[in-house]
C-alpha cells in the first residue's frame, strides 16, 4: 500500500510539472497585451451599456479613484459591441464579458488569465437575463475589482523586476531588513540611519517613495489611525523640506487620511491614503503609505509612496509607485 501511495505521488507531482510546463510554454507563444493602464474593455451590447447594467457597471467601475486633488475615474471603461469583439479588442490587458442569454444554464462569474494575449485578464459575467447580471455583478464587485487590480499591480511588478535599478534595494534592505524591488531610473535622494528617500523625476513629474522606521513603544497602540497618522507627520515635517525657508511636507488638512488594514500574501500592514501638501508653499498631490512591523516587534516600517505631477492626471502615476511598496519582500537569510 506504501509503494502504491508513493508511486501516486510521485504520478501526480509528474502531471502537476507537465501541466505547469505546458503553461508557460502556452504563455510564451501568446502575443503581448494591449491597452492602457487602467483600462478595462466591456464587450456588452448597446442596448445593456445604455441601460440598468451598465449604470451599474459604471457606477461600480467608474467611480472616482479616491484621494486625488481632482476627479479621475477608477478605471477607464471602453465599450465594445460583442459583435465588434474582434482580434484586434481581444488583445486587451483587462476584459470584462457580459453574456446575457436564456441559454446560461449556470449563472456566475468566471476569472481567467492569458486567454488571448498575456500577462491578461479577462472576466466573464455569465447570466440569463439583464435583472439577474446586475444582482450577480453587485454580489461579485469587489471581488471583480480586486481582481482587476492585482492583474494591474502584478504587471506592474514583473516590469520592475525585469528592468530593476538593483543599487536601491540593499541600502533599504541595511536599514529596514527587507525592500521593495525598485524600476529602473529611481534614485537616492537622501539617505540617514532612520530615513531614505528615493525619487524618480522627470520636467514635469515626480514619484517618490519615503522609507523610515521608529521604536515600537511599549504599551501603545501603535497601529492605531492616530499613532500612524501622527508618526508620518512628524517624520515628514523633520525630512522632506520644501523649496523655501520654513516650508516642509504635512499631511493635508483638507481631509483626513483614510486607514486601512490589510493583507497581501503573508505580509500585514497598514494603508494610509491621502493627500500631501508644502507648509507655506503651493506644491501638493496624493499619497499612500503601508505601515507594518518588523519581524522581531521592535520597529515600525513606513514606506510612503507621494506623487507630484501638477500638469498631469494622477491616478496611473500613483498606482505606478504605489504597486512598489506591494514588492516589498523581506530579506532571506
Amino acid at each position: 500500500m506504501k509503494r502504491f501511495l508513493t508511486y501516486a505521488a510521485f504520478a501526480l507531482m509528474a502531471l502537476c510539472a507537465i501541466s505547469c510546463n505546458e503553461q508557460k510554454r502556452r504563455k510564451a507563444l501568446l502575443p503581448n497585451i494591449s491597452g492602457k493602464p487602467g483600462e478595462v474593455i466591456v464587450v456588452i451590447n448597446k442596448g445593456d451599456w445604455e441601460g440598468a447594467l451598465g449604470n451599474v457597471l459604471r457606477d461600480s467601475l467608474a467611480c472616482d479613484f479616491p484621494f486625488l486633488p481632482q476627479r479621475e475615474p477608477m478605471y477607464d471603461l471602453v465599450n465594445v459591441a460583442p459583435g465588434g469583439f474582434t482580434s484586434m479588442f481581444q488583445l486587451h490587458r483587462n476584459i470584462i464579458v457580459a453574456n446575457i442569454s436564456t441559454d446560461v444554464t449556470e449563472p456566475g462569474v468566471i476569472y481567467r488569465n492569458d486567454v488571448w494575449a498575456a500577462p491578461q485578464c479577462v472576466i466573464r459575467l455569465n447570466a440569463p437575463t439583464e435583472e439577474s447580471a446586475i444582482e450577480i455583478f453587485k454580489e461579485n464587485s469587489m471581488k471583480i475589482k480586486a481582481v482587476i487590480e492585482q492583474a494591474e499591480r502584478a504587471r506592474v511588478i514583473a516590469n520592475t523586476k525585469k528592468y530593476e535599478e538593483l543599487s536601491l534595494a540593499p541600502v533599504v534592505t541595511a536599514m529596514t531588513g527587507g525592500s521593495p524591488h525598485f524600476p529602473s531610473g529611481y534614485k537616492l535622494k537622501k539617505s540617514t540611519d532612520d530615513f531614505i528617500w528615493i525619487t524618480y523625476s522627470t520636467q514635469f513629474t515626480d514619484q517618490s517613495i519615503l522609507v523610515y522606521k521608529y521604536p515600537v513603544v511599549k504599551g501603545e497602540d501603535m497601529m492605531s489611525p492616530s499613532n500612524l497618522v501622527n508618526s508620518q507627520s512628524m517624520m515628514m515635517m523633520e525630512n522632506v523640506p520644501g523649496m523655501f525657508e520654513n516650508t516642509y511636507m504635512i499631511i493635508s488638512p483638507v481631509i483626513a487620511p483614510s486607514v486601512q488594514y490589510k493583507k497581501y500574501g503573508a505580509h500585514e500592514f497598514a494603508e494610509l491614503r491621502g493627500l500631501w501638501e508644502v507648509h507655506n508653499d503651493y506644491m501638493g498631490g496624493p499619497f499612500v503609505t503601508h505601515a507594518f512591523y518588523t519581524p522581531d516587534g521592535e520597529y515600525m516600517i513606513m514606506l510612503q509612496a507621494f506623487v507630484y505631477a501638477p500638469k498631469y492626471d494622477k491616478k496611473n502615476y500613483l498606482k505606478q509607485v504605489e504597486s512598489v511598496l506591494y514588492s516589498f519582500e523581506w530579506k532571506k537569510d
